[in-house]
């Protein structure tokens, strides 16, 4: 739900980035406060989760990883996947 009620925000910011030189720099005032850095890195966050979830579910979709230990290794895996892409990407790009 986050990602999608967030799409108004995102949308107005790429707005912001694209539109004029002015609407840049109050775009780059915008993303530069630490409060929204936090909440983008959180939006990055749902989005590679939702991502690497997706890809397991594509898995499971053609039988591989039905039974309950590996659908439990797989759900873990998507969990660290997810953070690790997250903090490599949120480093870089803070």
């Amino acid at each position: 739900m986050a990602l999608f009620f967030s799409l108004p925000l995102l949308i107005y910011l790429l707005h912001g980035s694209l539109s004029s030189a002015d609407a840049f720099e109050t775009y780059r005032a915008v993303v530069s406060h630490p409060l929204m850095k936090i909440v983008l890195i959180g939006l990055l966050w749902a989005y590679l989760h939702h991502f690497c979830a997706g890809i397991r579910f594509l898995l499971l979709d053609i039988h591989k990883g039905l039974d309950l230990q590996t659908a439990r290794a797989t759900a873990k895996t998507v969990l660290a996947v997810s953070l690790a892409l997250t903090v490599i990407l949120g480093v870089s790009l803070w």
